[in-house]
């Protein structure tokens, strides 16, 4: 089934008087459980198009269709629900929450559900344990090493069961052998759950391990 159809999608940013195109007539569709890498050098759009992507950014032009819904049709509203309930999100710099311990930050993105304790408990051990961090649950960022911070934000990526992850450059800040342990995770989160994984990268680790590789150069799919 098709995640994603998007067509014809331009998008500018403005800086003062002037006008950056960022992307410029991109299609592409997304199939569900993917694994995706797209590549390019600095400033191609690679970060803009997951944005888009994740209902962050609206295009200039064109539309993008999520599961054949269109995204230009919902109202902010409808655009929150749908990415809190449906995308995970990994950055390159974790993002967590410094004072809080790993399985708070996890469990931070399910304290607005409607779920009980118990079962909000629960899904957040699972998830730890699937991402092979929880005997770090009780320490904060400061104490892990980039490796076991990225597998947190993964799993807080996963932990509402989301059907769709985007990854900015998400092994950037690691070291080759623990680039290398975080590829191989997600790999197998995506083979094991279905979960489709969308990268922006250049990081040859990941273009290797990518089942398909969308090249972009200034705002455009070259291959």
């Amino acid at each position: 089934m098709t995640l994603y159809e998007i067509r014809n999608v331009s998008h500018c940013y403005s800086r003062g008087r002037h006008r950056l195109q960022a992307l410029s007539g991109v299609n592409l569709d997304v199939r569900e459980g993917e694994f995706l890498a797209i590549a390019g050098p600095s400033g191609s759009g690679k970060t803009t198009l997951l944005n888009i992507l994740g209902l962050l950014h609206s295009p200039d032009e064109g539309t993008v269709r999520f599961k054949g819904m269109s995204l230009a049709r919902l109202k902010e509203r409808e655009r929150t629900r749908l990415r809190r309930e449906h995308i995970g999100f990994i950055f390159q710099t974790f993002n967590l929450i410094p004072v809080l311990t790993a399985y708070e930050n996890v469990e931070y993105f399910l304290l607005n559900g409607t779920a009980p304790h118990a079962e909000t408990r629960q899904r957040v051990v699972n998830t730890l344990d699937a991402v092979g961090i929880s005997a770090q649950a009780g320490q904060r960022p400061n104490s892990l090493s980039g490796g076991q911070c990225q597998r947190v934000a993964i799993a807080r990526a996963l932990v509402r069961n989301t059907e769709v992850v985007l990854a900015d450059e998400p092994t950037a800040s690691l070291d080759q052998t623990t680039g290398v342990a975080v590829m191989d995770l997600m790999k197998r989160l995506n083979q094991e759950r279905g979960v489709t994984f969308i990268f922006s990268t250049h990081d040859p680790r990941i273009l290797a391990a990518a089942e398909r590789v969308l090249h972009l150069s200034d705002g455009r799919i070259t291959g």
